[in-house]
């Protein structure tokens, strides 16, 4: 069996005559956190899509689990998917159903599973990121901005992945609550032993929480490495993203 959750090789994106990623080259260990980040245009969910499976690129090659996306037909694709869990920015929650309703939706979806057995998983899953039982009966617009981010995850978790992806996960949480819901993401990390990808320009997160951070940038990834190895690489996007007074606090002084 591979150790290996996500691997690119010599990568190509174009959209027309537009080049959106050139010889992308990326191994993405089992258990490991990887932040994805980069500025506006520059890839980040057309990478995550391809990993996936979702869009096929260019060129080059994608693997999810050691098996080609290329060279799969999609009964084996649907099931590689059904190993992964998405958190989608904002949350994503359906609007007319109730916290129980999301929650249960995959799990209703993809298995076929025992009415009451789902009650349970829905009421575990709730638990699990740190949500009381009288949550369940609520719809998303009672919700604050941290709770939906959780019902979010607990979704996302409902099928209790080996692969996560997180589209900036503490987008629209207030400092306090940013940190409350990374420290309950590093918790689960330690408990479950998942894989993430995650999207984020959140300096907090990528060094509370990643292991590891691929900077996109001129179409390439232009740095990889450990939060503090990434952030003293000498690159103009890089520079820009961690030299800055918020950065120097948080990775301390740069190169620069």
């Amino acid at each position: 069996m591979t150790d290996t959750a996500i691997e690119m090789g010599h990568v190509f994106t174009s959209f027309g005559r537009h080049i959106v990623h050139e010889d992308i080259n990326l191994r993405i260990g089992k258990g490991e956190i990887l932040g994805l980040v980069g500025g506006s245009g520059s890839g980040k969910t057309a990478l995550v899509r391809e990993m996936v499976g979702l869009d096929c690129p260019t060129a080059g090659t994608v693997r999810l689990f050691g098996q080609e996306l290329n060279h799969i037909d999609a009964d084996n694709l649907a099931a590689l998917r059904q190993r992964c869990g998405i958190l989608f920015q904002g949350g994503a929650l359906f609007s007319a159903f109730t916290v129980f309703e999301n929650i249960a939706f995959p799990l209703r979806e993809y298995q076929e599973i025992d009415r009451s057995l789902i009650r349970d998983l829905v009421y575990m899953k709730l638990a699990m990121v740190g949500l009381n039982p009288d949550v369940a009966n609520r719809l998303p617009a009672e919700l604050s901005g941290g709770m939906v981010k959780r019902v979010a995850l607990a979704r996302a978790l409902a099928l209790e992945p080996e692969l996560l992806f997180l589209d900036e996960p503490t987008s629209g949480l207030d400092p306090v609550t940013a940190q409350a819901f990374v420290h309950h993401l590093q918790s689960l990390h330690q408990e479950l032993k998942f894989t993430a990808v995650v999207i984020t320009h959140d300096l907090d997160l990528m060094h509370d929480l990643c292991t590891q951070l691929a900077i996109l940038a001129d179409r390439h990834i232009v740095a990889l490495g450990t939060p503090k190895e990434v952030a003293h690489m000498t690159h103009p996007f890089v520079e820009a993203m961690f030299s800055g007074t918020r950065g120097q606090r948080v990775f301390g002084p740069t190169n620069l």
